[in-house]
């Protein structure tokens, strides 16, 4: 398979989020050819539609502050790669958030895919921490859902959801929640190896080292908005011994800038 990244948006939270300077996190996403044809992880925050009327959550733009431009949206990003959004055909999300989940109305011709618990986490919006951080908007059209149910194989050590279909083995759902309900890693095996996109599973790169650690308000953050903190420390865990005993899987997360620069940068 022959896997692109590009950032969908860029977040310059307040200096607060990390008791420093405004730091950048970017909206990590990437552009995957198949048999089964063109494969979009992740969506971003922004679609079309939002140029029109704002669905993301006031709070969460003044806080973040994304650049309301339509040069940010992942089909406008696509389209710099040499794709078009109406050649789309599959949609996998690693979890349904605002700023993973807000550009899907730019892909009506694509089936999207997630985790069975995670669609249902939106159905119910059970907490106010879920109320929050879906919008009912982004899921108000014509969306043809594909769900999966987590367990099926193991790859590696974790169980594992083929998310296109049982023929194709290349690309994977690796349930890990915490974070969300139905939050998932998505897996790319290309020619030189694995790709891991962990979504939000941790949310910068540091944490994958021996420090363990993000920045203060990062850990902070992560701790709040996670619905089962537990678990998904310990699938940080998972996932560090995960990179340290296999040399053939990549991983990267959807906000860590530094991340998505070295793997644009290879590609050049």
């Amino acid at each position: 398979m022959i896997a692109k990244h590009f950032n969908a948006i860029s977040f310059c939270p307040r200096a607060a989020f990390t008791l420093g300077d405004a730091t950048e996190m970017v909206c990590h996403c990437m552009i995957v050819e198949t048999k089964h044809g063109l494969v979009l992880v992740d969506t971003g925050l922004f679609a079309e539609a939002d140029f029109a009327t704002m669905r993301a959550p006031g709070a969460f733009l003044a806080f973040m502050r994304p650049p309301r431009s339509k040069d940010a949206t992942a089909a406008r990003q696509l389209e710099r790669l040499g794709y078009r959004a109406s050649d789309v055909r599959h949609v996998v999300c690693t979890h349904l958030d605002v700023d993973h989940a807000g550009g899907i109305s730019d892909f009506p011709s694509a089936k999207v895919h997630v985790m069975t618990a995670e669609r249902e986490a939106v159905r119910a919006r059970r907490t106010m921490n879920e109320r929050r951080r879906y919008v009912p908007a982004h899921f108000s059209g014509d969306v043809e859902w594909t769900t999966h149910d987590a367990g099926g194989d193991t790859w590696k050590g974790f169980a594992a959801v083929r998310a296109l279909a049982a023929d194709e083995p290349d690309l994977l759902l690796v349930p890990l929640e915490g974070h969300t309900r139905g939050h998932a890693a998505v897996g790319v095996r290309t020619e030189s190896g694995w790709l891991l996109h962990c979504g939000d599973a941790y949310f910068h790169h540091e944490e994958m080292t021996e420090k363990k650690r993000a920045p203060f308000g990062l850990e902070v953050f992560q701790k709040l908005i996670a619905v089962d903190d537990d678990a998904r420390r310990r699938n940080q865990d998972r996932l560090r011994e995960l990179k340290a005993g296999h040399g053939d899987v990549r991983l990267f997360c959807a906000h860590s800038k530094y991340e998505l620069d070295a793997l644009e940068g290879e590609r050049k």
